[in-house]
């Protein structure tokens, strides 16, 4: 099935130091653009991130954010004592207390309190082996709900496709019928013209049939309705198929649209004209609902 640009997805993971939130959003863009924010104990892992987003998506703006907080009962950081650091406060304590003749020994709370001497990293050193197979099984899940999300917004696309392009279908049906009037009307207005210029002259009728016949190919638009059937048939494929089609299904567009142009332009009938400016807005709404496919 085809897949909307848009969705989004979240999960939560856990370690057994740490635990994570992947959250993963996706909007409408050209191309695949992928924006990661990783927290600094993760930070090596973002080309190994934007790998298993690539996997996922084709297309689309996708912004990926990764949270972590300790999993209760574990340390989410390491601590260390300075003991030269220490060893000086205690150290100066003892002498100002024998200058001052107050007497006391330092105690081991007043010391670890004294600043600089216990310090504590931001987050946990991890390992490889422990932060990898953590993001990845929290990016498998948010990106999997992501996923789910688009195919969801992509069925109902599909849908909306296939109404338009049935209207268009009829459309075209239209200006093909009305397409043999509009030529005939044509070369006997030609007729008409000829005989009002030349007045009581009899008629050259071979040059006659020659005129005519030059200004009805002018304004045939056989091959022009042709093409556009073919592109349809091409769109249906498409859909039928599934996969990221949105590129090729604007290509489509614009070449259905540049045909509807020519017959419009070429259309000398009222019929026909209603038609191709008919065609020209469900090709508008059909641009408008391709652009959100991945």
């Amino acid at each position: 099935m085809i897949r909307s640009m848009t969705g989004y997805g979240r999960a939560e993971v856990s370690g057994a130091r740490l635990s994570l939130s992947v959250e993963c959003k996706s909007l409408n863009h050209r191309h695949l653009d992928i924006a990661v924010r990783l927290p600094r104990a993760f930070s090596a892992l973002e080309l190994d991130a934007r790998r298993v987003v690539q996997g996922a998506v084709q297309r689309g703006r996708v912004e990926v954010g990764v949270s972590v907080a300790s999993v209760e009962g574990a340390p989410s950081a390491d601590l260390t004592i300075n003991m030269a650091q220490a060893r000086a406060y205690v150290a100066m304590a003892r002498r100002a207390g024998d200058e001052l003749n107050m007497g006391g020994v330092p105690t081991l709370q007043w010391m670890l309190e004294q600043p600089g001497v216990i310090t504590r990293e931001e987050q946990a050193t991890l390992s490889p082996d422990e932060s990898w197979p953590l993001l990845r099984d929290g990016l498998d899940k948010a990106l999997g709900e992501l996923c789910a999300r688009r195919e969801t917004e992509g069925a109902a696309l599909d849908k909306e496709l296939r109404a338009l392009l049935a209207a268009l279908r009829e459309q075209v049906s239209v200006m093909s019928s009305r397409g043999p009037a509009a030529t005939e009307r044509k070369q006997q207005r030609l007729r008409e013209r000829i005989q009002a210029l030349i007045g009581s002259t009899p008629l050259d009728e071979a040059r006659v049939a020659t005129e005519v016949a030059m200004w009805a190919e002018k304004g045939d638009i056989t091959e022009e309705l042709a093409r556009l059937r073919a592109h349809m048939e091409e769109f249906a494929r498409l859909l039928d198929e599934g996969g990221p089609v949105g590129r090729t299904l604007d290509f489509l567009i614009q070449e259905m649209n540049r045909e509807v142009n020519t017959v419009g332009s070429k259309a000398d009938d009222l019929e026909l004209s209603q038609a191709a400016i008919a065609a020209k807005s469900t090709l508008e709404k059909l641009r408008e609902q391709a652009q959100n496919i991945e």
